[in-house]
């Protein structure tokens, strides 16, 4: 008999799928829409928030909640902000712009507001997607920069930060806007949407996970995480990490000048020697290098000239040396600029196979071994190479505790 089919040979009709009814306004199912706990809260402040494109359709977004909060909010997609598409933000003089995003020289909101009426900048996405919007646009670098320590836990339940103390962007806003405008308690409405949603998501998994059968598994074999024999050789490991003068990409052409290195950084695992060392550019400096490796400009037009990077790092190095990158660009960089070669690990390829599962940003996938480490060198270099050492520790540690 054919699947599907009566022994009479009459044909069984198609199951028909009856799409979600969606709320138009909060773009979520109805059964799981917000609406009601919107607030309508008038503001001083103009808001403006820029979001990634690819935070757009995440269901679970709250940029869109707060945008309908706020009657005087503007919400925009894209990530490239330059010519007239937000030109009357970078220039309105009775509200001048202000950036809300962490960095070097900004300071705290909360304890030194601006005075008078301003432009909230805010930047939406994941940290690896806020700093491509604001590494590719020089109009948002040139704005005066804000950052806040958060004052109490996120209540974003149904979305893992990074780091403890990092909230959602509607949780940023109230925030915010209570320390601009002196009266925090008016913006705590804010927050009735955010647990409105994460309430109903919460209740829906619940539901969900009651509803699926699960049928008992025997346990697994514990799986090691380094490499067959990395353990033994654990004195040859050197995390690098490589950071490039590199022109943005416009429109799908080439960049205006090639990428070159121009800062470098070593650790050895096993005995904690550290190698670092700035090179001066011998390109023209792109206008978003030192702000995307967290260098001054001061500091890469007066760094070493590129024969004494080969002449230091070959005293640093040795034989056997096997290289940790997160990826390969950085470290490709610095090979074509006459760094020896030797053995690597991409220890992003292999974080992937051990996980089984797409990864996002070294800073994203370190957070799960516990608090940031203290940078090892100057710049975002100092810091990447910190978690890559965090992580070659914590997979060792791992491996251990599963004995040999």
């Amino acid at each position: 008999m054919a699947m599907g089919q009566l022994r009479t040979g009459v044909a069984l009709p198609a199951a028909v799928l009856i799409p979600r009814s969606m709320c138009a306004r909060c773009r979520r199912p109805t059964s799981v829409c917000y609406c009601s706990a919107l607030p309508q809260i008038e503001t001083a402040t103009r808001v403006v928030i820029l979001q990634h494109p690819r935070e757009r359709d995440m269901p679970i977004g709250t940029a869109r909640m707060a945008s309908l909060c706020l009657p005087r909010a503007e919400l925009h997609v894209g990530v490239r902000w330059a010519g007239e598409r937000l030109a009357g933000v970078f220039s309105d003089p009775a509200r001048p712009p202000i950036l809300l995003y962490p960095g070097p020289g900004a300071r705290d909101i909360l304890c030194e507001p601006p005075r008078g009426p301003v432009t909230l900048v805010v930047v939406d996405g994941t940290w690896s997607q806020a700093r491509t919007v604001v590494r590719d646009n020089p109009e948002l670098q040139a704005l005066p920069r804000y950052a806040f320590a958060a004052p109490e836990p996120s209540q974003y339940r149904i979305r893992r930060e990074p780091r403890a103390e990092y909230v959602s962007t509607i949780e940023a806003v109230m925030h915010v806007l209570g320390a601009l405008e002196g009266e925090p308690g008016r913006f705590r409405s804010l927050l009735d949407p955010l647990r409105a949603m994460v309430d109903a998501q919460l209740a829906c998994q619940a539901r969900a996970d009651r509803k699926t059968v699960r049928h008992p598994r025997g346990p697994r074999p514990p799986r090691r995480t380094l490499p067959d024999g990395f353990a033994a050789r654990w004195a040859d490991l050197m995390c690098v990490v490589g950071e490039a003068n590199a022109w943005p990409r416009r429109g799908g052409a080439e960049p205006a000048e090639p990428e070159e290195l121009v800062h470098w950084a070593a650790y050895r695992v096993a005995t904690g020697e550290t190698f670092e060392l700035i090179v001066a550019p011998e390109r023209r400096l792109s206008p978003s290098t030192a702000f995307h490796i967290e260098l001054t400009e001061g500091e890469l037009r007066g760094g070493a000239a590129r024969g004494a990077l080969i002449e230091r790092f070959a005293r640093f190095s040795r034989s056997g040396d096997l290289y940790c990158a997160w990826g390969h660009h950085g470290l490709d960089l610095a090979i074509a600029s006459g760094v020896p070669r030797a053995e690597r690990l991409d220890l992003r390829a292999h974080a992937r196979r051990i996980t089984n599962r797409k990864l996002g940003s070294l800073e994203g996938y370190a957070a799960a071994f516990g608090p940031v480490p203290p940078p090892l060198a100057p710049g975002r270099a100092g810091r990447r190479l910190a978690l890559l050492v965090q992580v070659l520790h914590a997979w060792r540690d791992r491996d251990a505790a599963i004995g040999p």
